[in-house]
């Protein structure tokens, strides 16, 4: 008899895509020692392996132990060789006991104030959860985080968790899906109190994508009886969200006036220096060795959602081990061809002048006019070069647009490109960035 682990990864296997599961899935091993019945611990050999793991299936995971035991279990991506006992064939997750203490909030140690890159697009968020770590329950509660996927809410908010599960306070981390399973289980089951003992009496309550929340009449009335449990007896909360509180559609404008009475904080898209400076943090946590060639060419064709960086970095290391090759700048662009948006069909000039306009503040018409302004000149000179990059017109139809006098005009303005190119990282850089820009906007 398979242990539940080993069902449940079969159950996987059948709903995924063949080469995830042989190069990843078949490496996790099940933990029965460490696993409880809200809790599954699977091992593997190395952290690249357990990040790619947790980003893209622990959701996944966690909803089949859901399908098949009636639990929602939180699933857990350990580094480590699993030590098994003799005869375990049999062993079943173990069931919580009555009145015992709320397990420890299973948060991802890897997410701490040391490991988040701070810039201009998140330091105030940053600051925010720092001064929150410090002083819980006395500064900003609750503190609401907002802002797109992958920008890093959820690791600021388990940042603070880990500093306070550090201390010895007890902390609880959960998802709106989670809170509304558990809160309709222990209505089933008529034990209430246990749902309000683990939710009422905790010292920190971090809860994930609380939009979800919207429309949901009855569990918005238990969060904000659980809400005002809390912060009347000063516990902190931290709360993230895709949007501001106030444009929650479908949510009660109690709650929505109770999440401001805190501090709100957005985070932003991360500029090109932050995104270089994460990738460079990423590689250090997963131990993949990137040429800086190779770390500004990805930070060029990520957009916003920095959570990309793991599935490229353990992409870009499986490909180098089984083909024996080192990463460098040509291997890396012919093994992620996929995400810098080849199809260019639909790229025109105008499309290209407009763009360049905007990201570098200058008119669309200056672009096209016959000014030396630096500035404008500057513009021109990229809008001509991704035209020949990224379109298929000709040097002289290139002329003809731009009000050049013939195509030698084109051929040097595309030399002095490169030249500049090659003597200023930080233009390339920015270029390149630039041509992503442009390929993935035409394509949506």
């Amino acid at each position: 008899m398979n242990s539940i682990g080993t069902t449940i990864l079969q159950m996987l296997k059948n709903e995924i895509n063949e080469v995830d599961y042989q190069r990843y899935i078949k490496q996790l091993k099940f933990n029965i020692q460490e696993s409880r019945s809200d809790l599954a611990v699977f091992n593997v050999p190395n952290p690249l392996i357990a990040n790619w793991i947790r980003t893209k299936y622990a959701d996944k995971i966690s909803h089949l132990f859901e399908i098949k035991t009636g639990i929602k279990s939180t699933v857990t991506i350990s580094v480590g060789i699993t030590k098994t006992k003799p005869s375990s064939s049999n062993i079943t997750i173990p069931q919580q006991h009555v009145g015992e203490r709320p397990p420890l909030a299973l948060l991802n140690p890897s997410y701490t104030f040391n490991n988040f890159v701070v810039g201009g697009s998140n330091n105030f968020a940053y600051v925010a959860s720092k001064n929150v770590s410090e002083k819980p329950g006395i500064v900003y509660n609750p503190l609401f985080i907002y802002g797109g996927v992958g920008l890093g809410k959820t690791h600021l908010m388990q940042a603070v968790g880990n500093v306070m599960q550090a201390a010895g306070k007890i902390v609880i981390y959960t998802s709106v899906e989670q809170f509304l399973n558990d809160f309709v289980r222990h209505l089933h089951n008529n034990t209430m109190e246990r749902f309000k003992d683990k939710y009422r009496k905790c010292d920190l309550l971090l809860i994930d994508d609380i939009q979800f929340l919207s429309g949901k009449n009855q569990i918005q009335e238990e969060f904000f009886h659980t809400f005002e449990a809390l912060r009347n007896e000063n516990k902190q909360i931290i709360i993230t969200s895709d949007k501001h509180p106030k444009k929650i559609a479908g949510l009660e404008e109690r709650l929505k006036s109770r999440f401001e009475w805190g501090l709100v904080a957005d985070i932003q898209p991360p500029e090109l220096e932050t995104k270089i400076e994460i990738i460079h943090k990423k590689c250090e946590i997963s131990r993949v060795k990137l040429d800086r060639d190779v770390i500004n060419y990805v930070a060029t064709i990520i957009e916003n959602n920095t959570r990309e960086i793991e599935g490229i970095l353990s992409k870009l290391n499986a490909y180098s081990q089984l083909m024996g090759v080192d990463i460098n700048i040509e291997f890396a662009r012919n093994v992620l061809k996929e995400q810098i948006a080849e199809k260019r069909l639909n790229i025109t000039i105008d499309t290209i002048v407009d763009i360049v306009s905007k990201e570098l503040n200058v008119k669309a018409s200056e672009i096209r006019s016959k000014s030396r302004n630096s500035g404008i000149v500057y513009a021109r000179r990229v809008a001509i070069y991704l035209s020949r990059n990224l379109t298929p017109n000709s040097m002289p139809q290139l002329a003809h647009y731009f009000g050049m006098k013939d195509h030698t005009a084109v051929s040097h303005t595309m030399k002095k490109i490169h030249e500049m190119m090659k003597n200023d990282e930080d233009f390339k850089v920015k270029v390149d960035e630039l041509s992503n820009k442009i390929s993935v906007m035409t394509m949506e």
